[in-house]
Order: structure tokens, then sequence, then C-alpha cells
């Protein structure tokens, strides 16, 4: 799964994190990236940690790789934090944060930006998992995807790569990246699965909201068979989780070898 939380925040402007996992929990999803993910941040998530209640709720490892980090003006507080965490079923061997270069643009968002790798052990078999979160700009977004594949490339095992992209499959960087990688959603010739903004009718205005455009992937290198992929119709967040049913079938690439076959719902 790849699933852009929004800190919890659901379209109807109500941050309930619960309702966020109750989603991953029905899905019965074994491994997920999540992008926008709070620790201590700010009364709008109520200065706890994400990653720790969401792995406690749901009983899986956790990684979590702070893109900013704000110091509190209370002593007694924690440094906030926010990022993209991994959550898994299998255990996390490694994790590193890799953060990206930033552009600074003189108007709009100059976020920080980060590709949080792990390393999970899938019943002996080692997998590269990355999570990732793209800027909207162009320029940063051209940077970030030379970056992403040169971090990537340096992986000795099978590679997943899940994020929000904030840019759509035609867009020049995702043709780029589909040079190295598969997408899961085109394998399976769902490339029209929208998956911004989430369906939600606003009661007090009535504006209707629609997915109009798909900017969430899960990526592949050749070492995996994708037998289906799909987005998950919620008002969660406003973005749709996206999920994968993965099978390794050998290690790409790097050795004749096959792998011992591993299936993986993402």
């Amino acid at each position: 799964m790849s699933f852009n939380i929004a800190h919890g925040l659901g379209m109807d402007g109500v941050v309930d994190l619960e309702k966020t996992a109750r989603v991953i929990e029905e899905s019965e999803v074994e491994i997920i990236g999540l992008q926008e993910v709070d620790r201590f941040f700010s009364a709008r998530s109520s200065f706890i940690d994400q990653v720790d209640w969401l792995s406690k709720r749901l009983g899986m490892y956790a990684a979590f790789g702070a893109n900013l980090n704000v110091e509190s003006e209370e002593l007694e507080r924690p440094i906030a934090q926010y990022g993209n965490a991994v959550l898994s079923k299998y255990p996390i061997r490694y994790a590193e944060n890799h953060k990206l270069t930033q552009v600074i643009a003189p108007i709009g968002n100059n976020e920080p930006r980060g590709i949080l790798e792990t390393v999970v052990d899938i019943k002996g078999t080692y997998i590269s998992f990355f999570n990732t979160h793209f800027s909207l700009k162009d320029e940063e977004l051209k940077v970030s995807v030379l970056e992403l594949l040169e971090i990537s490339g340096k992986s000795r095992f099978p590679r997943i790569v899940t994020g929000d992209f904030n840019a759509p499959p035609r867009h020049e960087e995702m043709s780029r990246i589909k040079h190295h990688f598969q997408d899961a959603f085109l394998k399976v010739k769902k490339g029209d699965a929208y998956t911004y903004p989430s369906p939600y009718v606003n009661q007090d205005t009535r504006e209707i909201f629609r997915p109009a455009t798909r900017i969430d992937y899960v990526f592949t290198d050749d070492g995996f068979e994708v037998s289906q992929a799909e987005a998950i119709e919620t008002a969660v967040s406003d973005h749709l989780p996206i999920i994968a049913d993965l099978v390794l079938t050998k290690i790409p690439g790097r050795t004749k070898q096959p792998a011992k076959t591993q299936s993986i719902k993402l």
C-alpha cells in the first residue's frame, strides 16, 4: 500500500487516525508506505507520535523518516517531526532516510523532502522498500527522480518504490522512472485508477470532489509479477490509498538465480 494519510485529516475536515487505521487493517496489506505522517507535530494531530500509534494499533513493525524537524517552544515537548513512514508485518532490518535536494522557489511550498529506504525480511528473503513524497515543483521533481534512481540503484535486493509523486503518469519524470521500474497499475491495465482528490460531497456547500488524476504509485523492478492493483475508495484522506499484490519470482538484474517465490500484499 501507498497512502498519503494527510496526518489523519479526512475530507470532512476531521482528524481521525482510527479511521486511517481501519482502512489499512481492512485491506489486509503487509507492507505500507505512508506519507504526511506527524510525530509530536502540533495540536492538529494532538501532539501524538502517529508512527508509534499506528504501529501498535496495527501490530506492525515501523520505520520513520523525518523530513521536517521543528524545535518545540515548550521545553517538555519532544521535537516536532513530519515525514514518511513504513509499516510492515515483517521485520524491518534496516532503515535510512535520504534527504532530497531542495530547489527553493520565491513563492509556493518549499517543504523539505526525503526518501525512506528500508530492508524488509520476508521469511528469509530481503527486499528493499523505498517510500517517498515528491515536490509539486517540476525543477525539484526532476532532481528528486535522479536521486531516487541513484539511491535505489545501489540496492542488492529486489526493489519496490511507493509514494506520492505529485505528477501524473504522462509527466516526463514519471516516464524516466518507468525506464527503470514497472508501474504496478499499468501492468494490470489500470492506469486510469485515479488517486486524487478523494471522492467527497461537502454537506454544507454541496461541493462535489471526484478523483481526477493519478499521482500515487507502486513501482517494482522486474523481479516481481503484479497480480492485482487497485485504488481504495475512501474519504479518510485527500488521497486514495493504493494497493498491489506482488509475487517475487527472481532476483532482477544482479544474478540468474531465481528467488524463493514470495507473495506480498502491498
